[in-house]
């Protein structure tokens, strides 16, 4: 199973041994996108959502899901994380909100899976505060924009 750092020779899967690997900075941002119906955009910008305020209890959850992202995938390494930021952008004329998650650290191993649950678990949030109003709501765009440190260097998304 070439180019596959999670399997052995055998095909057997593992997690990746990093103990020989340099301590660096790292840092890692995702992103994902929330598409709503306009109602429900205006609902979250002006407040008045029933279960609260929408973007201030995503971002925490989407923080908390960053320091738990080796309990919930496989194979993950339990990170010391030493940062996460969780920024919206409102995008009215799409009525979509765009969600940035930058997680960093000084270690062996990325963030790019903290980032990338980070995102996806704050989408997820959006969409449960507001489900009762806009069913029809779509999580997409879930990706990695960037990411340095470490061996590989740095990476920017197209």
């Amino acid at each position: 199973m070439t180019g596959f750092t999670h399997f052995d020779d055998k095909g057997a899967a593992h997690m990746v041994n990093v103990g020989d690997k340099e301590v660096t900075e790292r840092s890692a941002t995702a992103t994902a996108r929330v598409i709503m119906k306009p109602e429900t955009l205006a609902l979250i910008q002006d407040g008045k959502a029933k279960k609260g305020d929408v973007l201030g209890v995503a971002r925490i959850a989407g923080i908390m899901a960053a320091k738990k992202t080796a309990d919930l995938i496989p194979l993950c390494h339990p990170l010391a994380l030493t940062n996460v930021t969780v920024e919206f952008t409102i995008d009215e004329p799409a009525s979509a909100i765009d969600i940035f998650a930058t997680c960093k650290l000084k270690g062996r191993t990325g963030v790019e899976m903290e980032a990338l649950t980070a995102a996806t678990i704050t989408g997820l949030t959006i969409y449960d505060m507001c489900k009762a109003v806009d069913r029809g709501m779509e999580i997409t765009g879930t990706r990695l924009l960037e990411k340095s440190g470490g061996k590989s260097g740095i990476y920017k998304a197209q």
